[in-house]
């Protein structure tokens, strides 16, 4: 099941980053996933398939905009040494 979130923007907006509103979405939507991503709130995978691209260019944005993949505790040293 999908659903839809509305929001209002004023025009300026779109006419000062010179685009449209569905570039406006598409950007308001990865902001989001990467926020929530970072906030634990939901997994990489799951971002990806919200925003329909791969994990590895979901994981490359989220880098990009300072996520950490790690946070070199022990719980994660833990899990990454079990996949060896």
């Amino acid at each position: 099941m999908q659903n839809t979130v509305q929001i209002q923007c004023p025009t300026e907006i779109l006419l000062s980053l010179q685009i449209n509103s569905e570039t406006f979405a598409q950007i308001i939507k990865l902001q989001t996933a990467i926020a929530l991503f970072k906030q634990g709130k939901i997994s990489s995978g799951m971002a990806a398939r919200w925003l329909e691209i791969p994990r590895i260019n979901f994981l490359m944005q989220a880098m990009e905009a300072g996520a950490e993949l790690l946070e070199n505790s022990q719980d994660d040293f833990a899990r990454e040494t079990a996949l060896l």
